[in-house]
Parts: C-alpha cells; sequence; structure tokens
C-alpha cells in the first residue's frame, strides 16, 4: 500500500501524504477507511490525459477533444467552496486573460459530489458545489473558461487522481502530462514562485518542464461515500435543544450594541406570522455554515411572553439551537427600540450587526437566502487571509 493509501484512511482531520516523493498536505476533512478516496492514485508525469464528458455551466457538454487546437491544456479542479479555491479563482482568471491568445487552453473542473459536503464546511461561501450553484458562481465571477461539473459520476476526477482543490493538471501538445500540482506556492499573499505559469511558458518554449510536480494544498475532495457522513452531521444537529431566553429592554439593547469579535444576525419573528416560521429553515441553515466563525444567530420572538411556551415549541421544531430571546417589555415600542430605532415595526426583521455592536444590513420583511449568506461571507471573508 502507498503512502497516499495509508494517509487517505487516516480518520484524523489532518491527512499527510506523499506524491512521487512530494510532500502533500490536504487540510479539510477526514476520510473513513475503505473510502474511494484512498483508492486514488494523482496521474503520473508523462501520462496521457484522461478522456472526459462533462456538462459546463454554459449548458454544453465538453470532451478532451474539445480543446484538441490548443498547444497547451490546463486542467485545474477547484471547486465554489473551498477558501483555498476561491482564493485562486482571480489568478486563474488572469492566466486566462493571459494566455487565451497563446493557443493555451483553460478548464476547470469542480470533482465534488456536492451531496458529500457537510453545512459547516460552507462557512468560506454562499453556495454549494451543485451544478445550479457553479452556474452562480461562474456569473457572479465573471468565468470566462468552461467550469464542468464532475460531481455526478466523479469518473474524470478519480482517473487524473484529484486530492484537493485546487488541483492542476498541465499537458502539452501531444496531451501528455508535463506539470501536476500548485498553481503557486502562496493562497494568501504575493507568491514567490508561479509554479504553473512557468511550466507553462516552458511548454510553449518547447523546453522540459524544470519542476513537473509540486506539492498540493486545499480541501479535499468531497467524494460520493461522504454522503452518509452529511447525513450523520444533520442529523447530530438536529438533536441539539433550542432554549428560549426571558431579556429586559435593556438587556436586549445591551446583548445587540455591545462590543465583540463576532457579527450578530438578528431575526425578529413571531408564532403568528408566517413567513417568519418559514425563514427559520433557512436561518438554521445559515447558523449551521457559519457558527465555527466569527458569527453568531440570534433570533428574537415578538410573542407575547406569555406565549413563550409556543414559541419554544416552534424553535425546537425547526431545530433552531441559536440564541433565542423573548422580550419582557410592556409595550411593543421597546421592543423596536431595543432592536434598531430604525425598524419599522413589521416583521419578519433582520439586521446584521458587526462587531463594534453598528447594524450594517438591513431586510425589511423576508430576506433573500443567497443575498443574505452573500453578505454574510463578504464580511466574514472567503479565504483564510480573512484570519490574518
Amino acid at each position: 500500500m502507498t503512502n497516499v493509501q495509508l494517509a487517505m484512511k487516516s480518520n484524523h482531520r489532518i491527512t499527510w501524504g506523499f506524491v512521487r516523493g512530494s510532500l502533500l498536505l490536504l487540510v479539510g476533512i477526514a476520510t473513513m477507511p475503505g473510502t474511494i478516496a484512498a483508492d486514488v492514485q494523482p496521474l503520473q508525469v508523462g501520462a496521457a490525459a484522461p478522456k472526459f464528458e462533462l456538462p459546463g455551466v454554459d449548458g454544453m457538454t465538453y470532451t478532451l477533444e474539445d480543446f484538441a487546437d490548443a498547444k497547451v491544456l490546463m486542467v485545474v479542479f477547484t471547486c465554489n467552496h473551498c477558501p483555498t479555491a476561491q482564493a485562486y479563482e482571480d489568478r486563474i482568471k488572469q492566466m486566462h486573460k493571459e494566455y487565451a491568445k497563446r493557443s493555451v487552453a483553460i478548464v476547470a473542473i469542480s470533482p465534488n459530489d456536492d451531496q458529500a459536503v457537510r453545512l459547516d464546511e460552507l462557512g468560506y461561501t454562499d453556495l454549494g458545489d451543485s451544478l445550479e450553484d457553479m452556474k452562480l458562481r461562474a456569473k457572479s465571477a465573471g468565468f470566462k473558461f468552461p467550469y464542468l461539473y464532475d460531481g455526478k459520476t466523479q469518473k474524470a476526477s478519480k482517473e487524473f487522481g484529484v486530492l484537493a482543490t485546487p488541483h492542476v493538471y498541465i499537458f502539452g501538445p501531444k496531451r501528455r502530462l508535463q506539470y501536476v500540482g500548485r498553481i503557486d506556492d502562496n493562497e494568501i499573499g504575493p507568491p514567490k514562485r508561479h509554479d504553473a505559469k512557468i511550466a507553462v511558458d516552458e511548454i510553449l518554449a518547447g523546453k522540459p518542464v524544470t519542476i513537473p510536480e509540486t506539492r498540493v494544498f486545499g480541501c479535499s475532495t468531497k467524494w460520493s461515500d461522504k454522503r452518509e457522513s452529511a447525513k450523520k452531521a444533520i442529523a447530530k444537529w438536529n438533536e441539539e435543544k433550542a432554549e428560549l431566553q426571558v431579556v429586559t429592554p435593556e438587556q436586549l439593547k445591551g446583548r445587540l450594541t455591545a462590543k465583540g469579535k463576532k457579527y450578530r444576525l438578528v431575526n425578529v419573528w413571531a408564532t403568528w406570522c408566517v413567513p417568519c416560521i418559514e425563514e427559520l429553515d433557512d436561518l438554521v441553515e445559515i447558523n449551521r455554515m457559519y457558527r465555527k466563525r466569527p458569527f453568531e444567530l440570534i433570533t428574537i420572538s415578538a410573542d407575547a411572553l406569555r406565549a413563550k411556551d409556543r414559541a419554544l415549541e416552534t424553535l425546537n421544531e425547526k431545530h433552531c439551537s441559536a440564541t433565542n430571546l423573548i422580550l419582557d417589555a410592556e409595550s411593543r415600542d421597546e421592543l423596536f427600540d431595543s432592536v434598531d430605532p430604525k425598524w419599522k415595526g413589521a416583521v419578519p426583521y433582520t439586521v446584521l450587526i458587526d462587531p463594534d455592536g453598528k447594524v450594517v444590513h438591513r431586510i425589511h420583511g423576508e430576506f433573500e437566502p443567497l443575498e443574505l449568506k452573500r453578505e454574510i461571507v463578504e464580511r466574514l471573508g472567503r479565504t483564510y487571509a480573512a484570519q490574518r
């Protein structure tokens, strides 16, 4: 058994392996013994490019033969959700812009089964890895290169031997692999070595690639065997019990305006408000996505205090194990003033409060889940650079 196979059988959160002598670090999700990941081997330098037939975000189906006219083919396995992959989106776009007129074709492929991605793995994104979500990312990010989905069968990804996103494979005129590894050596700052660009330039110049293999770093490929893990995570979260705390207007105002380290998403709802109840499902999903980051969901029931039991029952039915509050006040005006003086009074009402206790985003009425997620993640940051 190879070092890669042994490493991929590890149950640790951080997986180390070796790709033909190169050290590989995969950060992300542990793989279980006997999974498909343990059988994956990266394509060897000199090997022929595997054939593929995959759907793209533009509605077209692409094959290897569609890029036959290019002198160089660069296949980048990437995805929507991974912070490392997102950190490299602009660099891939720049490479496409620089090399499009030099007979270099760049194609991006997502290797992930979107049903195998846990909600808490989406803490750096507003989108999952489905083909429909890929279409949204390609449009918003302005991708000009093909972006293909291999999550249904993952056949191409296994044949290429994709270990992480991003993972780059560069083929020469005869479609033999001449470079495999990373895009460059620094995802969170200016790189010292542009490995992929150097490889492309050397191939175009008819020279052998000086360094044909490099380490890869990123989120592990989400193989279909991980679907069960995603289901178990939801089942575990659904066991969390909701609590409903009674607070005074002064306590509520202090809680929302206090300085801290987290963004606070505050949603005012009521048991008699049908749109409010429906939105709780989206709020629970948002909480599960971002709560491992500097983020907190606070729900505030606009029900009268005597309806506390009914409100708590609703929260438990929705598995809303966030910070849930209900006000002990004599008038609704006290609720309005405590949450946000600019609130006109209708529910649902949602605000995003920054760590300094200031409201930075307001939504009067129902929110659009994707727009709200985008607002949150743009402030939290999409890459690891945001943590520095």
